[in-house]
């Protein structure tokens, strides 16, 4: 007697299955293969135009800066719902102001915009619960169920721009990690050539402002400022406060080091950057020896479902026709 679920033979069910894990076996393997690396293509895509599309870039950046700084309505009535409501403190807190700026926001209103934007999100969510408590649901619910959402709605609008500022802070900070040990081999060059550091400071970002636009603003900064300051050692301090990364910090160590003891400046660059590349090396040694371990747990669910499909199929194919 011929075994049935749903109406279908259970041969033809375990067929669909073997095929089915098949089918995503093979997508898994061939996906990888199929992406572009978007890194090499924006490299090729350097031509001999180099120093028209450079300048180009630095125009509009230049506009986009002075752009961001021109305050709007929307700022004066941040600034008023800020004053409004007294949040002078929030704006003082400790580290706002930093984390604003790793993650690019400079203008001297990015924090009480901010904090008017937590409130303002906080209040419109609770608005909108209470609305949709009352006209939109449907459903009874307890009171203290209705208190309970009425409570939750603010807090997630207070905490989401959080959230998001430091996603944009890490993603920032990603991109220059990525493009840091190119900029570093960079200023390397720029010192064998015989340039100043301001001059290799005010070379870089010209080269690796398509690889990574924030490191090439940061580098710019660093080049003005070390042209407006008297002081080149706090403008390269300034550079590590800017973007809170580690390998910037032993950047700007370093130089301030080799400034300070006299010490040359390309030497200590050339060290500085064999560092980097053992680190760079290590850290993918250690991401290779982590694969198999993050591995294990997706081989489980669904490549061992689909060998066992394949191998014990058959055999309980037969053992079922035999019945």
């Amino acid at each position: 007697m011929e075994l049935t679920f749903l109406g279908f033979s259970v041969e033809t069910i375990i067929s669909v299955l073997v095929f089915v894990g098949a089918f995503a076996t093979v997508i898994a393997v061939v996906l990888p293969f199929l992406g572009r690396d978007s890194r090499a293509t924006r490299l090729r895509s350097i031509s001999k135009a180099r120093e028209e599309m450079s300048r180009q870039q630095r125009d509009v950046a230049a506009a986009q800066r002075s752009a961001r700084w021109r305050p709007q309505k929307s700022v004066a009535t941040a600034n008023r719902l800020v004053q409004l409501l007294k949040l002078d403190r929030l704006i003082a807190m400790p580290g706002l102001k930093a984390q604003l700026v790793r993650a690019g926001y400079r203008q001297p209103y990015a924090a009480q915009v901010f904090i008017a934007i937590r409130f303002a999100l906080a209040l419109g969510l609770f608005l909108f619960a209470g609305f949709f408590l009352i006209f939109l649901v449907k459903i009874e619910l307890s009171f203290l169920q209705r208190l309970l959402i009425l409570g939750i709605a603010p807090i997630i609008g207070f905490y989401v721009p959080q959230i998001l500022l430091k996603n944009a802070v890490d993603k920032r900070q990603a991109e220059m990690t990525l493009a840091f040990p190119d900029a570093l081999d960079l200023l390397v060059i720029c010192a064998e050539a015989g340039l100043s550091i301001e001059a290799a400071f005010n070379r870089v970002p010209d080269e690796i402002g398509e690889t990574s636009p924030a490191l090439a603003e940061e580098m710019g900064l660093t080049s003005a400022e070390m042209a407006f300051l008297n002081d080149r050692r706090r403008a390269y301090a300034n550079l590590a406060e800017r973007t809170g990364l580690k390998m910037i910090k032993d950047l700007t160590v370093t130089l301030i080091q080799s400034e300070k003891y006299g010490t040359s400046v390309t030497d200590a660059l050339k060290v500085l950057s064999q560092e980097n590349r053992d680190e760079r090396m290590s850290r993918a040694e250690s991401k290779a020896a982590a694969l198999p371990a993050k591995l294990t747990i997706p081989m489980i669910i669904f490549f061992l479902p689909v060998l066992l499909m394949v191998i014990l199929g058959p055999a309980i194919i037969q053992l079922m026709e035999l019945r």
